[in-house]
């Protein structure tokens, strides 16, 4: 029988009050206080909640405090990736970045969703489907990526822009909704 843990994974509805996962995010919970409190001389003690906390932390990973995700074990970061302050990862599927990515200020990732359904969400299931981002994307300040999106390589994502679709790479996308603007290279 799979656990909590495989349904989420998998995309499958899933408890999120089930102990193994609620001891997951106490733990990214505690990483992230060390992570959130450090200085930026600390470099030691950073690399070593990258290492703790991420899945993958490429060379050169750059978080300004605070930062803020549910597990971290699912968010993998190529090298070279730079989060401004006040991000936020929710991350109950796996988060992918690629190299040389630049996150504005209060960018916000989900891969966490709900059931449509008011009975089975208050059954309390919920469901998550992956992100991935590509190399050389800057997404602009207070963006938000909702579940299950691609942001293909060297596209540039507009401040505040809501992204409920793929964004092609090589492109200029904004607003809310996101849509496509112009290509950039």
């Amino acid at each position: 029988m799979p656990t909590q843990r495989e349904h989420m994974l998998a995309g499958d509805l899933y408890d999120a009050g089930d102990p193994e996962l609620a001891h997951a995010r106490r733990r990214a919970r505690d990483l992230l206080h060390r992570l959130n409190g450090s200085k930026d001389e600390d470099e030691a003690l950073r690399r070593d909640v990258y290492d703790a906390l991420f899945g993958a932390a490429g060379h050169g990973l750059w978080i300004e405090p605070p930062f803020y995700c549910d597990y971290g074990a699912n968010i993998y970061l190529g090298d070279k990736v730079f989060f401004n302050f006040n991000c936020v990862i929710l991350d109950p599927a796996e988060v992918r970045v690629g190299s040389h990515v630049l996150f504005g200020p209060a960018v916000q990732v989900y891969t966490a969703t709900h059931p449509l359904d008011w009975r089975v969400r208050r059954r309390g299931l919920e469901a998550a489907r992956p992100v991935e981002i590509g190399a050389d994307v800057w997404i602009g300040g207070g963006a938000i990526l909702c579940p299950g999106v691609r942001i293909g390589e060297r596209a540039v994502i507009g401040a505040g822009a809501v992204v409920t679709k793929d964004v092609p790479a090589g492109t200029l996308a904004a607003g809310n909704p996101c849509r496509v603007i112009r290509d950039v290279a």
